[in-house]
């Protein structure tokens, strides 16, 4: 299968490039789970997250140094969107997170009727 491309929505690229959000590993551990979706495979550890807008998922990356997660949708053909990558700091994913993927879904949504 062909590499399909990543399309950053809203600061997430930012984000996950960051030092003072995701360590080394995470990001490392990250980059190999959206590699995996480019190519058609799933990511070895997610659960689907549909607050986020129909087919969003979340990679899980737990790690010694945190909890990191990758929130992206993968039903368009052109490409997987990655709407939202931040490190949580309990075990239920916070208002504000949910919040920043649906609205950027919801962004992702209305681009694509725009074309």
């Amino acid at each position: 299968m062909k590499e399909r491309p990543i399309f950053w929505c809203g600061s997430s690229q930012r984000d996950i490039k960051d030092d003072n959000i995701f360590t080394h590993k995470a990001r490392k551990d990250a980059g190999h789970q959206l590699s995996q979706v480019q190519f058609g495979f799933e990511p070895d550890h997610w659960k689907p997250f549909n607050e986020g807008g129909a087919g969003t998922k979340e990679i899980i990356i737990n790690l010694d140094d945190g909890w990191f997660r990758v929130m992206y949708v993968a039903k368009f053909p052109e490409g997987i969107y990655v709407l939202h990558c931040f490190k949580k700091k309990t075990n239920t994913t916070s208002k504000h997170d949910k919040e920043v993927a649906a609205a950027r879904y919801k962004s992702v949504i209305q681009a694509r009727s725009e074309k």
